[in-house]
């Protein structure tokens, strides 16, 4: 079940791994996602306006959980065709492609 509280997950987390261990974030990435204790990326609501902002945002890549890319379908083709999507169910996943 969709939900949109706790979308914020990976980024944080992202921000956390990045402060303990040195590295740093890719600035040019959005993500959003849902995750459990166990680093599971569970699937979030508001898809369509979660990318239209990163897409006036001017980022050019999007991390997604895995079971949000039927949501796509909402979105304006040309807005689509702007992004290098990233789905994902894992915490490891994200970490590895926001990470330098």
């Amino acid at each position: 079940m969709p939900k949109d509280g706790p979308s914020a997950g990976v980024a944080i987390a992202s921000a956390l791994t990045s402060a303990l261990t040195g590295r740093k974030t890719r600035r040019e990435i959005g993500m959003t996602g849902e995750i459990t204790l166990r680093g599971r990326v569970l699937e979030i609501g508001s898809v369509k306006e979660k990318v239209i902002a990163a897409h006036q945002a001017g980022l050019k890549e999007i991390i997604l959980p895995k079971d949000n890319k039927k949501n796509l379908v909402k979105v304006p083709n040309k807005i689509k065709k702007a992004f290098k999507f990233h789905f994902t169910d894992s915490l490891e996943e994200v970490l590895k492609i926001v990470l330098k």
